[in-house]
């Protein structure tokens, strides 16, 4: 049997989501203490997008910032829960730590109105 892998928080993976699966890629966002825990199958999620608008949720990866061949987009609403298990292959660069905070922020305004969002001029 092998074990499942690993991840910390702000590591990029390709993970088989869905039934039947298909591989997408991800952002780990739970604590290291969640992910390195072997009582815990599983970690929190972010799958990258495609396509997207920048907005309150929603922020915009150029390939260069995130190692994967086209733009991609991050939406803070689609946050989930993912097997250790699920997850294949590992990105070679994580999120900068400033990325992963403005991905929490994402997450957070998703469910909290009171969250913090600087307007861009």
């Amino acid at each position: 049997m092998t074990s499942a892998p690993t991840p910390k928080r702000g590591e990029i993976w390709a993970a088989n989501l869905g039934d039947p699966p298909r591989r997408h890629w991800v952002v780990v966002v739970s604590l290291d203490s969640r992910n390195a825990n072997d009582r815990v199958d599983s970690v929190l999620v972010v799958p990258f997008g495609s396509y997207g608008t920048e907005g309150p949720n929603v922020l915009k990866f150029d390939p260069g910032e995130s190692n994967l061949p086209q733009t991609s987009y991050l939406k803070g609403h689609f946050i989930t829960t993912l097997a250790k298990s699920r997850l294949v292959e590992l990105l070679p660069r994580p999120l900068s730590s400033a990325r992963l905070r403005e991905l929490c922020l994402a997450v957070r305004r998703a469910f909290d109105p009171d969250a913090p969002w600087p307007e861009k001029p």
